[in-house]
């Protein structure tokens, strides 16, 4: 614009908003600002507005103890049965939003925010996984319940069972007798779970708390919060010998004792240094990977030159196994720390 203002005056304005593309309205409208500098005016009032005392009785009628849970369209609808009329269902909304109240007035359930787990094993038979799965029947719609507890750090399973149902009172009996069996002391353990009905009954609560373990679950509706029984189970389905459906409970015992003797004695994990659940469970992985290492290193002296990133070096097992490890603190929180 002061490009325009600038050109000779022998230039006419036609061919200066013609040259530069602006048009001559912009520019007489530029000119008589710059010259009749004034304050904008406010626009006046519609004749049709409420007055304010009729805005506060909007207001009053929508924060009575008779309205405040209803909407607009409900407060208009019920005046008007009753031969009263303040303003329409638009107005009544605009002055409930010059208030800041358009959100949902009625009473909302609050769903609870729950807290994301974050449970740690150091060692086996701090933390246990436990979920149930469903296995096809003979027939459509028939099922069997298969309960299952996985140690998360050893990925041993210390006790299954194969029910016709799934109850409180099998699975009560259930982790009781995997306790026993493991020996499991007052205040040693933590088992995890989702939120099924038998994971969260309260008679598998007051067993825990009787057990003296902790009980710990996942949140509604998050998928990632108990992987380690998810990631079991697909084990087990991907078998080559899991049928499509069993014929009977018996069937599906002749199936679940040599897998889970497979799985706890044979099946070497990737997440455990592919050593057997049974391996980390009971102790024997140090002893184990160090004869793998005494052969790495026998094969290396015969051939260094086909181990290009140098000597082989002992692998050890993982420290510390999470579900949901915590987020790294940055380093500004840890300097306030």
């Amino acid at each position: 614009m002061n490009s325009t203002e600038t050109l000779s005056a022998d230039v006419g304005v036609v061919q200066r908003c013609s040259a530069l593309g602006v048009p001559r309205s912009t520019l007489y409208s530029q000119r008589h600002r710059k010259e009749n500098p004034t304050e904008p005016k406010q626009r006046p009032a519609s004749p049709r507005a409420l007055s304010p005392d009729e805005r506060n009785a909007v207001l009053e009628i929508a924060h009575s103890e008779r309205f405040i849970d209803t909407s607009p369209a409900e407060i208009c609808a019920t005046l008007i049965d009753e031969n009263t009329y303040f303003c329409s269902e638009r107005t009544m909304y605009r002055i409930l939003a010059s208030q800041g109240e358009t959100k949902e007035r009625r009473n909302q359930r609050r769903h609870p925010i729950y807290k994301k787990p974050e449970l740690l094993a150091t060692a086996p038979n701090q933390v246990w996984s436990w979920d149930i799965t469903k296995l096809k029947g003979p027939v459509k719609w028939t099922y069997y319940y298969l309960y299952v507890i996985l140690d998360i750090y050893s990925r041993y399973v210390p006790g299954w069972l194969l029910a016709s149902r799934e109850s409180t009172a099998l699975a009560k009996r259930f982790i009781s007798d995997t306790c026993e069996k493991q020996q499991i002391k007052p205040g040693q353990l933590i088992i995890h779970s989702d939120r099924g009905p038998s994971m969260a009954s309260k008679g598998v609560a007051q067993l825990l708390a009787d057990l003296g373990t902790t009980k710990s679950h996942s949140r509604p509706h998050v998928s990632n919060d108990n992987p380690y029984s998810e990631s079991h189970f697909k084990t087990m389905k991907y078998r080559p010998e899991f049928p499509e459906r069993f014929g009977s409970q018996e069937d599906g015992r002749t199936f679940c004792c040599p897998f889970f003797n497979w799985y706890n004695t044979q099946h070497r994990h990737g997440g455990i240094a592919m050593l057997t659940p049974e391996n980390v469970h009971y102790g024997d992985s140090n002893g184990i990977l160090r004869l793998r290492h005494e052969q790495m290193l026998i094969a290396y002296q015969n051939h260094p030159e086909r181990f290009v990133n140098g000597p082989p070096e002992l692998q050890k097992l993982r420290q510390a196994v999470w579900i949901n490890p915590p987020d790294p603190i940055n380093e500004s929180q840890q300097k306030e720390v």
